[in-house]
């Protein structure tokens, strides 16, 4: 298997667990969606649904394979991507933080583009 596939294998397992995971304590009237783009390199989870109060629509998390990169654009978790992603062996040079500013990407670990 290529590195881009391996590593859209693994960003669909990790969402798929969360996605997983979450749908067991759930509240009915949010739903939990997974929406994956292969071919656009595009990989979200996301709720919409109504409280008896407000419309609910948000993203849990965005992330998107660019350049032979792992771009974490949004990340909600408590445990984080990229930590999930270096448990199974992504170097943190293919791992960028999107969701942070590039001029303080230079003080993390992870690649800066």
């Amino acid at each position: 298997m290529d590195k881009l596939s391996h590593y859209r294998s693994l960003i669909q397992k990790i969402m798929t667990e969360y996605d997983r995971l979450c749908s067991q304590v759930a509240n009915p009237e949010i739903e939990m969606l997974l929406a994956f783009d292969e071919q656009r390199d595009q990989y979200l989870w996301f709720q919409v649904g109504w409280t008896p109060q407000e419309r609910i629509k948000g993203i849990s998390v965005h992330i998107r394979i660019k350049n032979d990169k792992i771009y974490i654009e949004e990340d909600w978790t408590q445990e984080g991507m990229a930590n999930e992603l270096l448990r199974l062996g992504v170097p943190k040079e293919d791992i960028v933080l999107a969701f942070q500013p590039p001029e303080v990407r230079k003080f993390t670990d992870f690649a800066i583009v």
